[in-house]
């Protein structure tokens, strides 16, 4: 049974960066992508970011060229940096992985105020 969890939410400032991280645990062969989706308060869910292990990331036009996922095989762990902040971009945001099914995290809080 595969298990995801994140970590690295929390306040910062308007422009400011954060980097979360995403670890799975567990093995599941069938897993060829990873990625986040977020909802904020009051919306429905929306997808961020995807990366697929053969052919590299992919990214909502909200996020494009402020956010960047990465993963470390050897951890078997993922990441978003996630730079020049916006208020628009306060939501829990989820870790997902998809394999023989899709499996999901718990969430991440992260609140851009001033």
């Amino acid at each position: 049974q595969v298990q995801v969890v994140e970590s690295g939410g929390g306040l910062v400032q308007p422009g400011g960066s954060l980097r979360l991280s995403c670890e799975a645990s567990g093995v599941d062969p069938a897993i060829r992508a990873m990625g986040w989706y977020r909802r904020a308060p009051g919306k429905q869910r929306e997808w961020v970011t995807t990366i697929m292990y053969e052919s590299g990331p992919s990214y909502a036009d909200s996020v494009k060229g402020r956010f960047t996922i990465s993963r470390d095989t050897s951890k078997n762990a993922m990441y978003l940096q996630m730079n020049d902040l916006k208020p628009e971009d306060t939501a829990v945001y989820y870790c997902t992985a998809a394999g023989a099914r899709a499996y999901w995290g718990k969430g991440t809080l992260v609140n851009v105020s001033s």
